[in-house]
C-alpha cells in the first residue's frame, strides 16, 4: 500500500482570525493555514490571495463585511499556487492582477498544479467542486504596478525570485504593510517546490529593506512588532539557507537522493520539526534543492505522478 502524504492526515479544523493592521489593511489568518490579505480603499476592497475554492472564499467575504460593504473590486496574486488562487470568482471582481511571470506559470503548469496540490492536501480544498476552473489574470504587470484606490497607493512589487519565480509581494507604503506570499512564513515550514532557493536570501533581503511596520506572512500569525517581523524573516532566511546548503554539500560528496532527505530530515527537525506541515514539506523541498544543485535552473512541473513516486522514494 502506498504511503499517503503527511498532510492527508491533517484534519483538524483551524481558528480564524480576522485582524486590522492600518486604517486600510486586515489580515485572514488560520493557524498556519494560507493567509488571505485585504484592503479597503476609499470606494472598493482589494483581496490578496483567495484561498482555494469559492466555499472557502465565502468566509473571507463574510468577515469583510463585517467591516465594509464596498465592492470588491480587485483580487492580487502573489503566485500561481492553486490553494492561493482558485477561489478568486467568489469575489466577482472586476479586475484579477498578477506579474507577468505568474500568468506564464499559469499557461504553462496551472493545470497539474491544481491536481498535484489538491491531492497533496485535500483539507484546503472544501468545497473543491464550486471550483470553475484555472484562475486568469486580467491585469498582467512586470517588476512593479501602483493601484490608486481612491487616494490609498497600494503598489504590487516583484522584489527577486524565491518561493516561485513570479512571487509578488502587496505594499502600502503609506502605511507601511506589507503583504509577502509565501516568501515570508511564521512558524510554518516553506514549501521550496518550486523554488529558486539560491535568490531567496537576498530577496528576503529587499523585503526587508522596506522597513514594513506590519507584515502578513503567507502562513502564519500577522507580524506586527518589529521582534516578530525580524523572526519570520530571519527564521524563513535561516531555512531555506540551511535546508539547501545541507542538500548541495551532500550532492557535491556523491551521496544519493534518499541518503540526502534522511540526513537533511535529521538536520533540521530540532531546529524546524515543530513548524507547522514540516514532515509534509520536506521531501519536497529536498527534491527541489537537490535538483537545483545539480544544475536544473527552473523547477520541474509537479504532477500527482510525479509527486507520489517522490514521496515513495523519500518518504515511503
Amino acid at each position: 500500500m502506498r504511503k499517503v502524504f503527511a498532510s492527508q492526515a491533517d484534519l483538524e479544523e483551524k481558528q480564524v482570525t480576522f485582524s486590522q493592521l492600518s486604517e486600510n489593511a486586515y489580515a485572514y489568518t488560520a493557524e498556519g493555514d494560507p493567509n488571505t490579505g485585504v484592503v479597503v480603499g476609499d470606494e472598493s476592497v482589494l483581496v490578496f490571495d483567495t484561498q482555494a475554492t469559492p466555499l472557502m472564499a465565502r468566509d473571507v467575504i463574510d468577515k469583510i463585511r463585517t467591516v465594509t460593504d464596498k465592492p470588491i473590486k480587485y483580487v492580487g496574486m502573489s503566485h500561481y499556487h492553486a490553494v492561493r488562487v482558485l477561489g478568486a470568482t467568489a469575489y466577482g471582481a472586476e479586475q484579477i492582477i498578477a506579474s507577468q511571470d505568474t500568468y506564464e506559470l499559469v499557461v504553462e503548469r496551472g493545470k497539474q498544479d491544481w491536481q498535484s496540490e489538491f491531492e497533496r492536501f485535500p483539507r484546503l480544498f472544501q468545497g473543491h467542486e464550486s471550483i470553475p476552473g484555472l484562475t486568469w489574470p486580467n491585469i498582467v504587470f512586470k517588476g512593479q504596478m501602483t493601484l490608486w484606490m481612491g487616494k490609498l497607493e497600494v503598489q504590487f512589487l516583484q522584489l527577486g525570485r524565491g518561493h516561485t519565480r513570479g512571487d509578488t509581494v502587496l505594499w502600502l507604503p503609506g502605511q507601511r504593510v506589507l503583504f509577502s506570499g509565501d516568501l515570508v512564513e511564521y512558524g510554518a515550514t516553506p514549501y521550496t517546490g518550486d523554488a529558486y532557493l539560491a535568490d531567496w536570501p537576498q530577496t528576503l533581503d529587499n523585503l526587508e529593506a522596506l522597513n514594513a511596520a506590519a507584515v502578513v506572512p503567507g502562513r502564519g500569525d500577522a507580524l506586527t512588532t518589529p521582534e516578530t517581523i525580524k523572526e519570520g524573516l530571519n527564521g524563513t532566511r535561516d531555512f531555506v539557507a540551511r535546508m539547501f546548503n545541507c542538500v548541495r554539500k551532500l550532492r557535491a560528496e556523491g551521496k544519493d537522493l534518499r541518503s540526502i532527505y534522511e540526513a537533511t530530515y535529521a538536520t533540521l527537525k530540532p531546529d524546524f520539526g515543530d513548524w507547522v506541515i514540516f514532515d509534509h514539506c520536506l521531501p519536497f523541498d529536498v527534491a527541489r534543492a537537490y535538483d537545483e544543485a545539480g544544475g536544473i535552473k527552473d523547477p520541474r512541473i509537479w504532477t500527482a505522478e510525479r509527486d507520489a513516486k517522490m514521496w515513495e522514494d523519500l518518504a515511503g
